[in-house]
C-alpha cells in the first residue's frame, strides 16, 4: 500500500495497512499507525507519531523543524492522535526545548487547506481550523473550538472549548470557553449559541452560559469579582465551571 514512487526511510515504523501516495517522503523517527492514509507529495519528518485512521492530503508538511530562531537541532517531537483530517498545504511543526519539546494534537480534528500549527501548540479534540487559520507557537486550542478562515492567534494564547472566531480574527489574548469573537479589532461578540445547540446543549444551559458571559463582559466587574459571581452560578450550572477554571488560569489576560 506504499506507492513505488514514495520514499520511506527504512527506520520509519509504518503499520501494514497504511497507504502512502506517490512522491511522498517519510523520514526516520516517524511512526504511523493503522488505517492512516497519506496522499501524494506529503513530507513527514520526525520524531513524529501519527495515530490511527488519519487522512493527510497532498502537499502537507508534517513534523518539520520549528520556525524558531532559538531552535538549533535539538530532538523534539510531534504527536498526532486518531481520525484527524489534514488538508492540502497544511504545515504542522515539532516542539522546542524552550517549552515541553512537543507539539500535541488530539483526535477527530479538521485542519483545512493552508492551516498552520506552530511549535509547542496543544490542540484538543474535534477542533476545526478553517482555511489559512494559523497558530503561533505555544498556543492552546481546546476541544470543539472553531477558528474561522484566516484567523491568526498570537503565541502563548489559550482558546477555550466551544469558542468560535469569525473570519479574519486576530486573537492576541485568551478567549474563554463558549465565547464568539470577530471584527477588526477583534472583540468578543456574545456566545457561540448556534455551535452549542449543534453540540446538544439544552436551551436552559445556553441561557445560563449567556448569563455568565454578561457577568464577565457586561457587568463592569473586575475579573476577580466576576469569577466570584460565576462560582455562585456554577452551583446550579456545571457547564460554567470550565469558564471559571479558564479565567483563573488566564496568563495573558482575556480578550475583553
Amino acid at each position: 500500500m506504499i506507492n513505488s514512487h514514495a520514499v520511506v526511510d527504512p527506520k520509519a515504523k509504518i503499520a501494514s495497512n497504511v497507504t502512502i501516495g506517490a512522491f511522498s517522503i517519510v523520514g526516520p523517527d516517524v511512526q504511523i499507525e493503522s488505517g492512516t492514509t497519506i496522499g501524494p507529495h506529503v513530507v513527514i519528518n520526525g520524531p513524529t507519531k501519527i495515530g490511527k485512521d488519519n487522512r493527510i492530503y497532498q502537499f502537507a508538511s508534517i513534523g518539520e523543524d520549528p520556525q524558531d530562531k532559538k531552535y538549533s537541532g535539538e530532538k523534539t517531537s510531534l504527536e498526532i492522535g486518531d481520525r484527524n483530517t489534514i488538508r492540502e498545504f497544511c504545515t504542522i511543526h515539532r516542539g522546542t526545548t524552550q517549552d515541553k519539546a512537543i507539539t500535541q494534537i488530539g483526535n477527530e480534528n479538521l485542519f483545512m487547506a493552508y492551516t498552520h500549527v506552530a511549535h509547542d501548540c496543544v490542540i484538543g479534540h474535534k477542533v476545526i481550523m478553517a482555511n489559512a487559520a494559523s497558530l503561533a507557537g505555544h498556543v492552546l486550542l481546546d476541544d470543539n473550538s472553531i477558528l474561522g478562515g484566516f484567523t491568526l492567534v498570537h503565541q502563548f494564547s489559550k482558546i477555550g472549548q466551544y469558542s468560535f472566531s469569525a473570519m479574519g480574527s486576530i486573537i492576541t489574548k485568551d478567549v474563554p470557553p463558549y465565547v464568539m469573537t470577530g471584527g477588526q479589532p477583534t472583540q468578543p461578540h456574545g456566545i457561540n449559541s448556534v455551535g452549542l445547540e449543534r453540540q446538544g446543549f439544552s436551551s436552559e444551559s445556553i441561557r445560563q452560559i449567556r448569563k455568565a458571559y454578561k457577568i464577565i463582559y457586561k457587568s463592569g466587574l473586575k475579573l476577580k469579582t466576576a469569577i466570584d459571581e460565576l462560582n455562585e452560578l456554577s452551583k446550579e450550572v456545571p457547564e460554567i465551571k470550565c469558564m471559571i477554571t479558564f479565567l483563573e488560569n488566564a496568563e495573558r489576560g482575556i480578550l475583553r
